[in-house]
């Protein structure tokens, strides 16, 4: 079953064509990895799906749900971790989960539990009643995940989701992601670590320039690109464009 569903998907700014055109859509259980350069067309595909922005054209369909039609069914149905996360810094990290299962409408119970669970296991527990003000951008990003966590969504929209994060919570947050998944959650997930998708994708689409490039498996990455044994990254270049950028690395090591 498809619980992310986008067909005929198209932004422009103007004159620029952001997003042109794509259609895709995410199993249940499945992580879904959206790659692609600077401006590429990623995070405002990312924001449609959240609904924070309006499509020129096209739908999206979460969880059964046309977004356009019925916005807050969809939005209920969605856990979205932005890149850049954005927080009423005058409120405690406390009262900011309250405010989020109160929107979401969460049982008491499965809060109580689940924010005892998450604060801890990301070391936030002693900073619960502290404004959020005080935090460092690793402690806002690890508050956001667990707004989101603490919740069974069957779609999580994730946004670069390591950013300042040290590496034992990056290490629980993809052990938590890969968990998710077993329990039948679909996660588009955008990120420019490749090596973290490499890991935890199912299936990868490739964006550039507003279009999409190629979706599949890595077995089928690695056919476009004519690399069978290669990582993403080769991959990644190669498909994108960017492979003459190996040889200015190359060049640049063996100046050092």
């Amino acid at each position: 079953m498809n619980i992310l569903e986008i067909t005929n998907l198209t932004k422009r700014f103007g004159s620029h064509v952001a997003v042109n055109n794509i259609s895709l859509a995410v199993r249940r259980g499945e992580i879904y990895g959206f790659l692609g350069p600077n401006g590429a067309g990623k995070t405002t595909t990312i924001k449609i799906v959240a609904g924070l922005l309006q499509p020129d054209t096209g739908t999206v369909r979460i969880n059964g749900h046309d977004l356009a039609a019925d916005p807050a069914r969809c939005k209920q149905d969605t856990g979205y971790v932005p890149d850049r996360p954005w927080l009423f810094e005058k409120m405690t990290g406390m009262e900011f989960l309250q405010f989020i299962g109160g929107l979401y409408n969460l049982d008491a119970d499965r809060f109580n539990s689940a924010t005892t669970h998450f604060l801890q296991l990301f070391d936030l527990d002693e900073w619960r009643d502290h404004l959020i003000e005080s935090y460092s951008h690793g402690m806002r990003q690890k508050l956001i995940m667990t707004s989101v966590l603490m919740q069974n969504q069957p779609l999580l929209v994730i946004d670069e989701p390591m950013v300042g994060l040290d590496p034992k919570s990056a290490r629980l947050v993809k052990e938590m992601f890969k968990q998710k998944a077993r329990g039948g959650t679909a996660i588009f997930l955008s990120t420019h670590s490749l090596e973290i998708a490499e890991e935890l994708c199912d299936r990868i689409t490739i964006i550039t320039d507003g279009s999409l490039r190629i979706s599949g498996t890595m077995e089928t990455l690695r056919r476009e690109a004519g690399r069978q044994t290669s990582d993403l990254e080769d991959i990644f270049l190669e498909l994108t464009g960017a492979w003459e950028m190996q040889e200015v690395i190359a060049a640049l090591k063996e100046r050092s």
